[in-house]
């Protein structure tokens, strides 16, 4: 069996053809070849089209199917990962009503805080596990207010990967994984929070059929797949946020398991059976993939906005360098930059930072020594620091990791960022040959019933690499002088 992943994400798609009985890639393809824009049509706003994924998604399947190497009539199931708390609208002609609003924008979390303040905090702590915070619920009550005609014709709200699901089937649903990430989950009850409904008077209507993350959520129809030269009534048996997919990728399921990612968001993500939350919802906590009635599994989500796209800016502002020359670039330099520090925290409000607008800052620029390489370098270490400073909260509440796994790719390609990331931390990172394209397509195969077992998907994963710290005191140093020029930073934001 031939198993479809896509992978939606920020700066492009990415889709995969995965041979469920060797668990091997046949074919890959990315769409675009460039990164994707975000449109930020104010400060702290950021937004993408969705029917321009759909585009993009169509135009990456189109790719991998030329590449030959597999017949397209032995695909039997389609996975989807996306990325997480975006919102689309979406009338009851299945018209997108505006352009969705994505993970890093920041524009709702007065929303989420005067819901936090007034359903309850230690309600929504125990019972939702995160503050409403600027996740798609407080993303709905923006657009409620502040673009009522828009607000007055939506039948259904979606996550990104519930969007591409429906233009693959017709179908529109849900997972309680998805609207956890919304905070439209109530986990005492596994249910819909209704408190959270008529707390901003959202009508349940709006809310699609809620099914398992492993399940059937429609098939293929003849229009799309005439147009993708696939067959008709291929079932879409997986969909997940971006972070909980790279999880299963990694085989992350059980408690104390620990994923990592390094993409244009920062992400560290540990399993719990308990449901565990942080008392300033600085790390929040969603329904993992095998989450339900009679199993907890709890994801614990350390998110940094800034990471990758640090690292994209700098490159942008460089010109003429790909990554591999930055990476090249950033050794020649000591650890230390030679004092130079970066804070990256330049998109958006950084939950972990209590939902601060801190700006990216670069400190202690020597107009004599500094160049390129110690920009490149003190950026990809101040990324590494920020993971230091968010594995410390998840440390206060429990999440012990003595080991973390992650996928060899984005940030994790450079020896520098991966030696700062495992000394500043003091845990063992293990690289593995696998991506968010690919995890989507075995969950698939599980969906489908392919796989007997969640351990049967991953009977061929292929362990790479594994980076243990060599130079922890060196990097401690480092950090605690970082930690002060954030800590500085902190107390001057409002």
């Amino acid at each position: 069996m031939l198993l479809l992943g896509i992978d939606v994400g920020t700066s492009s798609i990415k889709v995969s053809v995965v041979d469920g009985a060797t668990q091997q890639t046949i074919a890959s393809a990315q769409y675009p070849e460039t990164e994707r824009d975000i449109i930020s049509l104010k400060s702290s706003w950021a937004e993408q089209s969705p029917e321009r994924w759909w585009e993009d998604v169509k135009a990456a399947i189109k790719k991998v199917n030329q590449s030959g190497r597999y017949n397209k009539n032995d695909i039997d199931a389609i996975g989807i990962s996306y990325q997480m708390h975006g919102l689309v609208l979406l009338d009851k002609d299945s018209n997108v009503l505006r352009n969705g609003i994505i993970w890093c924008d920041s524009r709702a979390v007065p929303y989420g805080d005067k819901a936090f303040a007034i359903i309850g905090e230690e309600h929504c702590l125990q019972q939702l596990l995160n503050s409403p915070g600027n996740f798609t619920a407080a993303k709905l009550a923006w657009v409620k207010e502040n673009e009522p005609e828009i607000f007055s014709k939506i039948d259904k709200i979606m996550l990104p990967g519930d969007f591409i699901a429906q233009r693959l089937t017709g179908n529109i649903t849900s997972t309680p994984s998805s609207l956890s990430e919304g905070i439209f989950w109530n986990f005492s009850r596994n249910a819909l929070a209704d408190e959270v409904m008529h707390y901003f008077d959202f009508d349940k209507n709006i809310i699609p059929e809620i099914k398992n993350v492993f399940a059937e959520h429609g098939k293929l129809t003849k229009a799309v797949a005439d147009e993708l030269s696939l067959k008709e009534g291929i079932a879409v048996t997986y969909k997940a946020g971006d972070q909980p997919n790279n999880a299963l990728s990694l085989n992350i399921f059980e408690p104390g398991d620990v994923a990592a990612t390094a993409g244009t968001s920062g992400v560290i993500y540990g399993v719990s059976d308990a449901l565990t939350y942080d008392a300033h919802s600085r790390v929040n906590s969603f329904a993992h993939v095998n989450h339900n009635i009679k199993q907890t599994r709890v994801g614990v989500l350390l998110c940094i906005n800034g990471t990758g796209i640090l690292n994209r800016w700098i490159k942008n502002l460089i010109g003429d360098i790909d990554y591999p020359k930055m990476n090249e670039m950033a050794s020649s330099v000591k650890p230390g930059s030679d004092g130079l520090f970066i804070l990256p925290f330049g998109n958006g409000a950084e939950r972990m930072l209590n939902n601060k607008i801190v700006g990216a800052h670069i400190h202690n620029i020597d107009l004599n020594t500094h160049t390129n390489a110690h920009v490149i370098r003190a950026a990809q270490e101040g990324i590494a620091f920020a993971f230091r400073y968010g594995l410390d909260i998840m440390r206060s509440n429990g999440m012990q990791p003595s080991v973390i796994r992650a996928g060899k790719a984005n940030m994790f390609l450079s020896n520098v960022f991966s030696d700062a990331f495992v000394n500043a931390t003091n845990v063992p990172v293990e690289l593995y040959n696998c991506d968010g394209s690919v995890g989507a397509a075995l969950g698939a195969g599980i969906g489908v019933g392919y796989f007997k077992s969640f351990r049967d998907a991953f009977t061929n994963s292929e362990k790479l690499q594994v980076i243990v710290p060599t130079q922890t005191s060196l990097y401690n140093d480092l950090y605690e002088e970082w930690k002060a020029k954030l800590e500085t930073q902190l107390n001057m934001v409002i």
